[in-house]
């Protein structure tokens, strides 16, 4: 087995998939295991048609899913560093192919609820292995990968499935079976690359749900975390109430419609990811929270005057937002971590994204229910996701006036004793 190589440099091969083509591999799994989520949905109107249920349990079954990744997070998100990056993925996929067979067999809420289950926990067990497997690989093309696969599986997960309702035959079977097959190759795949990382004693023990950070960066997830919960409480927003918003902006009940949202927000962010991917970590988090701000400003305003053309130019600036401030909680933190901290660390940014993603819409879907309706609702959740955003300015604002008066101390201590310093970035720049 192979041992992990410095960040940045590739290992040599020993088996058929060299690793240039591995890390586009890895990130494919990642795209696949995030379109599976979005891909249910479009599918909600059907299913509720079918089934005769009401917004809220469409926002429980999302939920449902929010936290079943949360718990596969916790228990196995270091699992990976102790046994190896490929034996978790190999088990995540199968897990979830077979949560893909659940949903084409799903006959009643129940049945929708334990597929979201099943599903949940191995995206859960593999986010942090393949994530931190790229890394292994190249660790600053990882970390931009990890930013980018995320937003680009969500946001074709969403219109593929959108379009496969509208137009094709079986819609609550095809998209599972579609994603079924490309989960059955990508396994193949993994089997024929090579493991990233040696073996490390103490894989019972890292089951233990925990949150210990690493104390290189403990600093860095405290700023980083209020904009990564913010920009995933905007996600949760488009995958809950999004589509019936959308439908009833637009007045019509096509499915397309119904993933539209979700789609602009995520490839928005995808492409934020790719174009901001070599400016300071300090700028693309300002840059995210400017617009995420913005873009949710935006969007309530189409939603009080009912204009769906408003709506998603302010969805395509908060997709903006969702990037940007992925992307730069992930570059401030990972590049801080060691070769065994990878897949521990980049679990616990996602369990804050999750819950993030999932706490909000369970609240704003008793609300839909038990308050004021769809539309207060949904201000409600944006007056909510703007405040959150302005509670993450202030943190990264407090971090940087305390790390420049740390700077500033050690200056003055260096010219004290007449040595010379470099003055540090708050936040580490990666290439």
């Amino acid at each position: 087995m192979n041992s992990l190589q410095q960040p940045g440099r590739t290992m040599s091969s020993t088996r058929p998939i060299p690793p240039r083509v591995a890390f586009y591999v890895l990130a494919s799994v990642v795209v696949s295991f995030l379109a599976a989520s979005s891909a249910p949905t479009p599918l909600y109107a059907a299913y509720q048609a079918e089934w005769g249920f009401g917004p809220l349990t469409t926002t429980l079954v999302f939920a449902v899913y929010a936290i079943a990744v949360l718990t596969g997070l916790l228990i196995l998100g270091k699992l990976s560093d102790h046994v190896g990056r490929r034996p978790v993925l190999i088990t995540a996929i199968a897990a979830q192919a077979v949560a893909m067979l659940m949903f084409t067999t799903a006959g009643g809420v129940g049945e929708l609820l334990l597929a979201r289950m099943v599903q949940g926990l191995s995206t859960g067990a593999a986010l942090g292995a393949v994530g931190a497997a790229m890394m292994d690989i190249n660790r600053s093309r990882g970390t931009v990968a990890n930013a980018f696969a995320p937003g680009l599986g969500t946001a074709s997960g969403a219109l593929i499935s959108g379009f496969v309702v509208q137009y094709l035959p079986s819609p609550t079977h095809t998209i599972y079976l579609g994603l079924l097959v490309v989960l059955v190759a990508q396994a193949i795949a993994i089997t024929l690359i090579d493991e990233t990382v040696t073996r490390e004693p103490g894989a019972l023990a890292s089951l233990v749900p925990e949150v210990r950070l690493p104390p290189t960066v403990r600093s860095a997830v405290l700023a980083a975390a209020p904009v990564v919960f913010a920009v995933w409480a905007l996600a949760g927003f488009y995958g809950s109430l999004g589509p019936a918003l959308v439908r009833t902006l637009v007045g019509s009940s096509s499915a397309v419609y119904g993933g539209l949202g979700l789609f602009v927000l995520a490839i928005v962010a995808a492409a934020s990811v790719l174009a901001l991917r070599n400016t300071r970590a300090t700028t693309v988090m300002y840059t995210g929270i400017a617009a995420l701000i913005s873009g949710v400003a935006l969007t309530l305003l189409a939603v009080a005057t009912g204009a769906p053309a408003l709506f998603f130019i302010g969805t395509a600036v908060a997709g903006l937002g969702f990037g940007s401030g992925f992307q730069g909680g992930i570059r401030t933190v990972m590049p801080l971590t060691k070769a065994h901290e990878g897949s521990g660390v980049l679990s616990l940014l996602f369990v804050i994204s999750y819950l993030g993603m999932g706490v909000p819409s369970v609240v704003a879907g008793w609300l839909v229910v038990h308050g004021g309706g769809l539309v207060p609702t949904a201000e409600g959740y944006g007056a909510v996701v703007i405040a959150l955003a302005l509670v993450a300015l202030a943190a990264l604002l407090l971090r940087g006036t305390g790390a420049r008066t740390r700077g500033v101390a050690v200056a003055a201590g260096a010219a004290a004793t007449g040595l010379r310093v470099a003055e540090a970035e708050p936040l580490q720049r990666v290439s």
